[in-house]
C-alpha cells in the first residue's frame, strides 16, 4: 500500500536530507574510527530504505512533490518523484551500501590519509545526487549538479600529490567550463522561451520556438552535461582516475557519470519531449557523435594498460549508450537507456572494485601484471568476469537487457548503421576486458605472486565486490521489476 501523500513528501526532504546529518555525525566522530564507518554504513542503508519506500506509490501512479524554497516567483527549489528519478536514486542509494562497505575495507587496507573526510564528502555528494534525482525543475537540478561538481572535487584530490591536483584541476575545468559556457545558457534560453523550468511529461518546448532553434538549444544541453562525457568534453574522467578506487567507483557507477546521462535522458523527456526530439534533425548528428564517442574510447581502452584507465575508457563508451537511447528518441530506445543506468552501474562498479581489490592485495596496477592472478585471489577474479559479462552485454548477465532494447530502438529509428557501432563496440568491449580474467586463470604466475595459497584482499572488499557481481546476475534472472519501472517512463 502507497504511504499518504504528506507521509511521502516528507520521505522526499529526508533522502536529501539524510546523507548530510550523515556527514555532520561522521565529521563529529572523527576520533572514533569504528563509530564513524558505523554512522557511514547506517546512513547509507536509511538512505536506500527511504527511497525504496517511495517505489509502490511511483507504480500506483502517485508524483509526491515537495517546495523545499522559493528563489524567484515560479522558480522554487523543488523536488518531485517520477520513475526515472526513482530509479536513478535507488541505484546510486543502493551502490552507496556496498561502496561503504569496500571503503571501509580498501582504506583501511591501503593505509589512506583523511579518512573522515573522505566519507564526509562521500555523504555531501549522495545528498547532491539525491537532488538531481528528484529534482522536480531544470533550477533545481543545475544547483544540486553544480554541488556534486564541487564536493567529488575534494575526493578527486584526496592523495594531495601533485598528479592528483592536476588531475582535480582537469575535472573541475571541464565539468564547470562546460555546465557554466553550455548548460547554464540553455538553461535560460528554455526559461525565456517557456516561461517555466518545470520538468513535465511530453515536455514544454512544443510550439515555443522553431525546430532549427530547438535543435541548437538540445545540442547546448547535450553538450553543457559534462558529466556525461560525451566527446570532446570527456577529458576530465580519465583524469579523474588519480583518486582512490572508492572515488572512482562513485565516478563511475554511483553518482557523478550517472548523474550526467541521468539529466541528459530527463532533459530529453522532460523538457523537450521524445516526439518533439524525433521531429527534429540534430538529434541524427548528435546520434553519430554519440556513436564515434563508443567506437573511439572502446579503441583507446584497447590500448590501456594501467586497469583504472583502462575501465575509465570504457566508462566513456558506455555511457555514450544512455545518451543514444535518448537521441534516438523513441520508447525502447528510452527504455534501453535508462535500464542502461541501473545494468552498467553494477558491472562497472564490480569492475572498479576488483582493481582496488588488486591494488590492495597485490600492489598490482597492470593488466599485463595479472598473470595466474586467478590462483591467489579467486574470488576477486571470478567477480571481474562476471562483472565484464554483464558490462559486454553477454548472458547469464543484466547488461543483456539494457542492450538488447538499444539495438530495438535503432531498428526502430531506422538507424541500421548505429545497431553496427552497438555491435562493433560490444565486440571491442570482450576484446579489452575477456582477456583479464583468461590471463588471470591461464596465465603463468609472475613470481612475485604468494605461492602459498588464497592472498585476497580485506574481507569487506570482497564481500562489496561479490555483492555487485551478485547484483550482476540479479538483473539477469529478475529484469522485470526494472522494466515495469523505466517502462513508466515513456507511457502516456
Amino acid at each position: 500500500m502507497a504511504m499518504p501523500a504528506i507521509s511521502q513528501q516528507f520521505v522526499i526532504e529526508l533522502a536529501v536530507a539524510v546523507p548530510l546529518i550523515g556527514a555532520v555525525l561522521i565529521w563529529m566522530l572523527r576520533e572514533r574510527p569504528n563509530q564513524r564507518e558505523a554512522v557511514s554504513l547506517v546512513t547509507a542503508g536509511i538512505l536506500f530504505a527511504l527511497v525504496a519506500s517511495l517505489l509502490p506509490g511511483v507504480l500506483n501512479g502517485d508524483r509526491p512533490t515537495a517546495v523545499l524554497w522559493e528563489t524567484l516567483p515560479g522558480l522554487p527549489i523543488a523536488l518531485r518523484v517520477e520513475p526515472l528519478g526513482l530509479l536513478f536514486a535507488l541505484v546510486a542509494s543502493f551502490l552507496w551500501i556496498a561502496t561503504t562497505i569496500y571503503s571501509i575495507g580498501y582504506m583501511r587496507g591501503h593505509r589512506e590519509g583523511n579518512q573522515t573526510r573522505f566519507y564526509v564528502y562521500f555523504a555531501i555528494a549522495l545528498s547532491s545526487t539525491m537532488g538531481i534525482a528528484f529534482a522536480a525543475n531544470m533550477f533545481t537540478l543545475f544547483v544540486f549538479y553544480e554541488v556534486l561538481t564541487l564536493s567529488t572535487y575534494p575526493l578527486v584530490t584526496h592523495a594531495g600529490t601533485e598528479e592528483a591536483r592536476r588531475g582535480g584541476r582537469v575535472y573541475l575545468g571541464v565539468l564547470l567550463g562546460t555546465s557554466i559556457g553550455f548548460l547554464f545558457l540553455a538553461i535560460v534560453w528554455t526559461w525565456s522561451v517557456a516561461g517555466t523550468l518545470d520538468f513535465r511529461e511530453g515536455g514544454i518546448l512544443r510550439d515555443t520556438v522553431s525546430p532549427p532553434v530547438i535543435g541548437i538549444l538540445f545540442a547546448l544541453y547535450v553538450f553543457g552535461i559534462g558529466k556525461a562525457a560525451i566527446m570532446p568534453f570527456h577529458r576530465w574522467l580519465p583524469a579523474a582516475m588519480v583518486a582512490p578506487t572508492p572515488v572512482s567507483a562513485l565516478l563511475h557507477a554511483v553518482a557523478v557519470v550517472k548523474a550526467g546521462v541521468f539529466t541528459v535522458l530527463k532533459v530529453s523527456i522532460y523538457l523537450f519531449g521524445i516526439d518533439v526530439l524525433a521531429e527534429i534533425s540534430v538529434t541524427g548528428w548528435l546520434a553519430y557523435l554519440a556513436g564515434v564517442t563508443i567506437l573511439i574510447a572502446s579503441l583507446v581502452a584497447l590500448a590501456q594498460d594501467n586497469l583504472k584507465l583502462r575501465l575509465a575508457y570504457s566508462t566513456v563508451s558506455q555511457l555514450s549508450y544512455v545518451i543514444l537511447g535518448a537521441l534516438l528518441a523513441n520508447p525502447l530506445a528510452v527504455v534501453g537507456g535508462a535500464m542502461h543506468i541501473a545494468m552498467h552501474a553494477f558491472g562497472k562498479i564490480t569492475l572498479f572494485f576488483c582493481a582496488g581489490a588488486i591494488l590492495v592485495a597485490t600492489h598490482k596496477t597492470r593488466v599485463s601484471e595479472m598473470r595466474g592472478l586467478g590462483r591467489t585471489m579467486p574470488f576477486t577474479m571470478a567477480a571481474f568476469f562476471i562483472g565484464s559479462l554483464s558490462v559486454i552485454g553477454l548472458p547469464p548477465m543484466g547488461g543483456l537487457w539494457s542492450k538488447w532494447y538499444l539495438a530495438l530502438g535503432t531498428l526502430e529509428a531506422g538507424q541500421i548503421g548505429l545497431l553496427v557501432v552497438l555491435m562493433l563496440s560490444s565486440l571491442l568491449s570482450l576484446a579489452y576486458l575477456l582477456p583479464i580474467p583468461i590471463l588471470a586463470f591461464f596465465g603463468t604466475p609472475d613470481k612475485d605472486l604468494p605461492s602459498d595459497g588464497i592472498k585476497e584482499a580485506p574481507p569487506a572488499c570482497v564481500a562489496a565486490l561479490l555483492l555487485t557481481a551478485l547484483g550482476c546476475l540479479a538483473l539477469f534472472v529478475f529484469p522485470e521489476p526494472l522494466y515495469q519501472l523505466t517502462s513508466l517512463i515513456i507511457s502516456k
